[in-house]
């Protein structure tokens, strides 16, 4: 493996509080300095997001939409060069209260022991 597990788990609960803090430092504690986020826009886009300030910029957006969100079903399998994240997104608009549902799939792969590339995959459940 690039990373034993027990290192790829301590930096995901690292990155996991960073993202309900919305705090894109300690976020840095668990990623490359070159890290590089990757999904899809509702149009099918690809959304890349690259550099301190661009990750800080999403990462403060994404908890100022007005939007509850929670992950369920969350499960890391881990393989010898990358980690996949499977899970079930709920999010709630707090104005409406309009209820979504997403599956997805994220991958991680990593660079000197720690985050490298996040991709995102998701997809809404009909």
């Amino acid at each position: 493996m690039s990373l034993p597990v027990e290192a790829r788990d301590e930096l995901f609960k690292t990155f996991g509080r960073a993202w309900v803090k919305r705090d894109a430092k300690l976020l840095y504690e668990a990623v490359s300095p070159d890290f590089v986020w990757r999904s899809l826009d509702a149009d099918g886009n690809v959304q890349l997001i690259t550099g301190r300030e661009a990750v800080a910029a999403a990462l403060a957006a994404t908890g100022a939409d007005n939007v509850q969100r929670r992950f369920k079903d969350v499960v890391f399998h881990h393989a010898p060069d990358a980690t996949f994240m499977t899970f079930r997104l709920v999010e709630t608009n707090r104005a409406t209260g309009e209820v979504s549902e997403e599956d997805g799939v994220e991958r991680y792969t990593f660079k000197d022991g720690r985050i490298a590339v996040k991709d995102v995959f998701r997809k809404p459940i009909v």
